[in-house]
């Protein structure tokens, strides 16, 4: 059994392993009343962010790569194409700008606009970070029209990266989006492995009901 701590970037994991049928359970980390008090959390991740994992022996850290990880160790999987497919290349990249270039940048842009005293609510490092995540967006952008999924016509990790991070955007960081991510979200959120997900992480689905879309 795997054992998921932690919701938030956590999604990410619960919903891979939705679609990949394996079996799971999330054990929740309470991060506003202080990881440091949860012992058991702070044994898997002394260094106190979600999502963590335990697999057997194994105890890991960072989504992706956390992805990365449990489809290699329990595929193949269509989830993950296979370094000689053609469309390996746009899957790794949008796998990685699902983090590295959108929901990092969201994550500083969301601090600014709900956490940071009201005069530093548009600072400069706010703004850099809501350029980069524009920027990488538009890559995204330019990929759907071309393509229904990000690597191509199948549905893949790298889509999960990607609607995470958008998601986040939205809900979290009150950045609006156009309507190609708005139907690309519609068929990814569509799909039975994402609800199950949802299921799952009932605090991100009571965010999702007192959180409107801008």
């Amino acid at each position: 059994m795997i054992t998921v701590y932690g919701e938030g970037r956590g999604f990410r994991v619960i919903w891979l392993l939705e679609e990949m049928g394996l079996p799971h359970r999330l054990r929740p980390v309470d991060m506003p009343a202080g990881v440091e008090n949860d012992l058991e959390f702070m044994a898997i991740n002394p260094a106190g962010f979600i999502p963590a994992i335990r697999d057997g022996d194994v105890t890991m850290v960072e989504s992706i790569a956390i992805m990365e990880y449990l489809m290699a160790r329990y595929g193949p999987t269509p989830l993950a194409p296979a370094p000689h497919d053609p469309t390996f290349p746009a899957y790794q990249q949008f796998l990685h700008l699902g983090e590295a270039g959108l929901a990092a940048s969201a994550y500083f842009v969301l601090g600014a606009r709900n956490f940071a005293p009201e005069s530093e609510r548009q600072n400069w490092s706010a703004g850099q970070a809501l350029d980069v995540f524009q920027s990488r967006l538009g890559l995204v952008i330019r990929q759907l029209a071309r393509t229904p999924y990000l690597a191509g016509e199948m549905f893949t990790a790298a889509d999960i990266s990607v609607t995470y991070a958008l998601e986040l955007a939205q809900r979290g960081a009150g950045i609006a989006l156009g309507e190609v991510e708005k139907s690309y979200i519609a068929r990814t959120s569509a799909r039975e492995g994402y609800k199950r997900a949802m299921e799952t992480c009932q605090s991100r689905k009571a965010w999702f009901a007192r959180t409107p879309v801008p």
